[in-house]
């Protein structure tokens, strides 16, 4: 952990501010990848999914902003407009202290990236399954609590099983209820009825998903 301390304070770190539909979110990252999203202003979003958001706005930040800042303030861009065309995007490098340790957070961190696409959402549980401990559901909880990029790592897909959404300290649970609406995820549908059915519950074909992560992250 000392070295992991030791890597953070070495980073050169650049901010800059998005305005987005659920108010100013700042961006944290060095030259080597991307250590932050965070809301700053708590803005009760619209949860009416028909009603276009509004298009967000670099407010500004310092010169020569990292590639990894530029890189997630277009995937942010894009997700706001239509999440769906994130897919074929690029993801920044991810360089916070979480993401360089080989740890069970980590590793839940990656595949909810990796295999919880747009459209998905998943259990705690399945999730926990995924990591490789299907009986961890309350670490994967403390995961969430940890991700410290959200929305880019969707912790707003991973619900209860019983298809409720959960708490999200991401923004509150209104930002979660309005992400999901936006992304046009219906709740309310128990994992055990929903997955493999149903375009919504993440497939159980995921149990094959590879779950070592690139050198790059």
């Amino acid at each position: 952990m000392k070295e992991l301390g030791r890597m953070a304070e070495t980073c050169k770190m650049k901010y800059s501010v998005l305005d987005s539909p659920l108010g100013k979110m700042e961006l944290s990252g060095c030259e080597r990848g991307l250590h932050g999203i965070r809301f700053l202003s708590g803005k009760t979003p619209n949860t009416d999914p028909t009603e276009a958001p509004a298009t967000p706005e670099v407010l500004g930040g310092p010169q020569g902003v990292p590639e990894p800042l530029v890189q997630c303030t277009a995937w942010l861009e894009a997700y706001f407009r239509e999440p769906a065309a994130t897919e074929g995007l690029p993801l920044p490098a991810l360089h916070h202290p979480v993401f360089q340790q080989d740890s069970f957070t980590r590793q839940v961190l990656w595949k909810l990236l990796k295999v919880v696409k747009f459209g998905e959402m998943v259990s705690y549980q399945q999730l926990a399954a995924l990591a490789g401990n299907p009986k961890a559901a309350r670490a994967v909880g403390g995961a969430m609590r940890s991700n410290p990029v959200p929305i880019l790592i969707p912790c707003h897909r991973v619900v209860r099983s019983d298809g409720t959404i959960g708490n999200y300290s991401g923004g509150g649970r209104a930002v979660k209820e309005w992400l999901l609406a936006h992304e046009g995820i219906p709740t309310g549908q128990p994992a055990s009825k929903g997955l493999g059915l149903t375009g919504t519950w993440l497939k159980s074909s995921f149990e094959s998903t590879s779950s070592k992560p690139s050198g790059r992250n």
